[in-house]
């Protein structure tokens, strides 16, 4: 018995060579997601030693002002800083400003935005910034106190005086 043209070839098994692949992209994309694991958890670990989560607002925020980075560069800022609240009264312009780590830098101009920047004249760069939930507070080395919300500014003054600027 002789075989036909018209009849097609044995069929070969795709058993082996299918496993092979499928071996083969297991391991790839097992490889992938241990990198792409450990690269995403470089630096972010807790109090406890933990993976926490990378902070993506930190990273979608505006960047502060160039003032305020030289300043921050000054005072050991990590990376850039991003605006994490602005607040303009009638007559100030104050920026809390977060960096890479998370620490908090408040800013202030009198005279706005658009006034002339001297650091110690007309403009206040502090550290040591604590946040309580949309509330932010500072201590200058005078004892002034600073308390920063979304609708005002209150300056508490080493005499005990308060003063309230309502944002605008």
């Amino acid at each position: 018995m002789e075989l036909s043209d018209d009849l097609s070839p044995a069929r070969r098994p795709l058993f082996i060579p299918v496993a092979i692949a499928t071996v083969f992209l297991i391991i790839i994309g097992v490889s992938a997601g241990l990198a792409l694991a450990s690269w995403r958890g470089k630096g972010t670990t807790d109090k406890h030693g933990l993976n926490a989560p990378i902070p993506d607002v930190i990273q979608t925020q505006p960047a502060c002002r160039p003032e305020t980075q030289n300043m921050g560069t000054k005072f050991n800022a990590s990376g850039t800083l991003r605006i994490a609240l602005l607040v303009r009264t009638k007559t100030s312009a104050i920026w809390i400003c977060k960096d890479d780590r998370g620490a908090l830098f408040y800013h202030a101009n009198r005279g706005g935005e658009s006034a002339p920047w001297i650091e110690g004249q007309t403009a206040l760069f502090l550290t040591g910034v604590r946040q309580d939930g949309d509330e932010y507070d500072v201590t200058a080395a005078d004892g002034t106190v600073f308390q920063l919300s979304r609708e005002q500014l209150r300056i508490i003054h080493k005499d005990g005086r308060v003063e309230i600027q309502d944002a605008v």
